[in-house]
């Protein structure tokens, strides 16, 4: 085909094609939520294009039935494998994930001492547990609850749908699910 007789219309096509195919790229990489500020930054794409690929990508998963999803919280993204096949990736991950080694140990604080003062997080991990404490509300792991001057922290119900437990099993059998980088 001439280039000069393509219409407007499959030159448009043909951009989103190719759109749909930059953020998904990002989306595999990247392995981890992602805010939309960082997906315009990695695609170079504006906001109002950017939430109408996410959609497209979520209907055609859906559409074709895939083990992959483009899951949503918090007005943050990531591409994971359905909550079905998570016990394969579990076995595939070998104890990589997207949390780093001081903010699982945060988390795993919080996890056994809840209800827990966030000032004692604070003074048991240092200044960057703010941080932790904020990436961790983020992705609606924890719930935070105001008493006096300080929050309390407790996990939230999506802890549990974030991580798999094994019955009857140690605590280090906790595993993430779908985190590797």
């Amino acid at each position: 085909m001439d280039p000069t007789s393509r219409t407007i219309e499959e030159i448009d096509e043909a951009r989103e094609k190719e759109d749909l195919k930059k953020l998904e790229a990002v989306f595999f990489v990247s392995g981890r939520f992602l805010t939309m500020q960082e997906l315009i930054s990695f695609t170079d794409l504006n906001p109002i294009i950017l939430e109408e690929l996410i959609e497209k990508l979520q209907d055609r998963y859906e559409k074709e039935d895939s083990a992959i999803e483009i899951v949503e919280k918090n007005k943050m993204w990531k591409m994971d494998v359905r909550p079905q096949f998570h016990n394969i990736i579990n076995k595939l991950a070998g104890g990589r994930s997207e949390f780093t080694k001081a903010e699982q140990e945060t988390l795993g604080i919080i996890a056994y001492k809840q209800p827990i003062k966030q000032s004692v997080i604070i003074k048991i991990r240092g200044n960057k547990a703010y941080d932790h404490i904020k990436k961790f509300e983020d992705l609606q792991l924890i719930k935070k609850k105001k008493v006096g001057h300080t929050n309390e922290l407790s996990i939230s119900d999506d802890f549990y749908d974030y991580f798999t437990f094994q019955e009857n099993a140690p605590q280090e059998s906790l595993k993430i699910n779908n985190s590797v980088e």
